[in-house]
């Protein structure tokens, strides 16, 4: 029997609800069905529906488009939602992505002035991974610029790969923002990476969010170096189609970012692909296995050296 041609990893290609904003989380959902993505990740924010575990089952179930993540309110603009003790915001999410069947909490590291929440993080996270087959995913985040000045608005850090978490998140945009090095910070990362939030930047200091392929950041090379690793993570479209002049518009930007992620996950089967000395680093097969260099909790010791006005909006 012949090989294929390409190999196609098990990841699914979700849409982030935020990547419809100002739209509705049930807009999300219906745009998801029609575009053929392989689910949601669900944005819990001020849409009363984000919020409703049985109304999100609902849209589900009607739509056909199962939800595989959940991203916890921990922006700024959801600092009320579901509470404003974070950790109860985090119970509650996890509890949402088990009555849906999500696989993944998304979190962000704490704000500094959430002084506890940060001091207790690290361990706290541990403490809830440890209690669930739900993955908690912390997500690179970045340092808030305004002009010429820096502000480092994260505890313990805005490059969570400097603390040992059990699965991470890496989000393009955020790496954009930064002016970090992506393939060095997913690098770092390496079989812990469990979850991809795939858009595009060009090093602006705002969180740009673009449809992969429109900046400067490696989204075909990450998706690449899935493909070969056989990935079996999550790869989510969360871009900002805020400035779309119509639904169509929209609806355009979203259906190019799948077709963008579709076509850089189609990984050519050949010994070459799956080669250690292939140019693209590639994550691990199994995220979701905690490495057993993985120490709970405190900074990584072993880690390279880094490189190094917040949004009001999903991201």
């Amino acid at each position: 029997m012949a090989e294929p041609v390409v190999r196609i990893p098990d990841a699914k290609v979700a849409l982030s609800t935020a990547s419809v904003y100002p739209e509705s989380t049930a807009t999300a959902f219906e745009i998801a069905a029609r575009l053929g993505y392989d689910g949601v990740e669900v944005m819990v924010w001020t849409d009363p529906v984000s919020q409703d575990v049985e109304a999100l089952r609902r849209l589900s179930d009607y739509h056909g488009v199962p939800v595989l993540a959940v991203h916890a309110p921990c922006l700024l603009i959801t600092q009320r939602v579901w509470s404003t003790d974070p950790w109860v915001k985090l119970q509650r999410a996890r509890a949402a992505a088990e009555k849906l069947g999500a696989s993944t909490v998304v979190v962000h590291p704490p704000f500094r002035w959430q002084r506890q929440y940060a001091r207790d993080f690290v361990t706290g996270i541990w403490r809830m991974a440890d209690e669930t087959d739900v993955r908690f995913a912390v997500e690179n985040m970045y340092p808030w610029r305004y002009r010429d000045r820096e502000m480092l608005a994260y505890a313990p850090d805005w490059d969570v790969t400097k603390y040992d978490y059990r699965h991470f998140t890496v989000d393009l945009s955020h790496t954009a923002t930064a002016r970090t090095d992506a393939m060095a910070m997913i690098g770092r990362m390496g079989d812990r990476l469990g979850h991809v939030h795939l858009a595009d930047g060009n090093g602006s200091a705002k969180d740009e969010h673009l449809v992969p392929g429109r900046g400067t950041q490696p989204c075909a090379e990450l998706l690449t170096g899935l493909a070969g690793s056989g990935f079996d993570g999550q790869v989510v479209i969360e871009v900002n189609t805020r400035r779309a002049m119509s639904a169509a518009e929209r609806e355009a930007d979203l259906a190019e970012a799948l077709a963008f992620a579709r076509l850089h996950l189609a990984s050519p089967s050949s010994p070459s692909s799956s080669s250690p000395s292939s140019s693209s680093p590639a994550p691990s097969a199994s995220p979701s296995a905690a490495p057993s260099s993985a120490k709970r909790p405190g900074p990584s010791s072993a880690r390279s050296p880094r490189t190094g006005s917040p949004g009001m909006r999903p991201s």
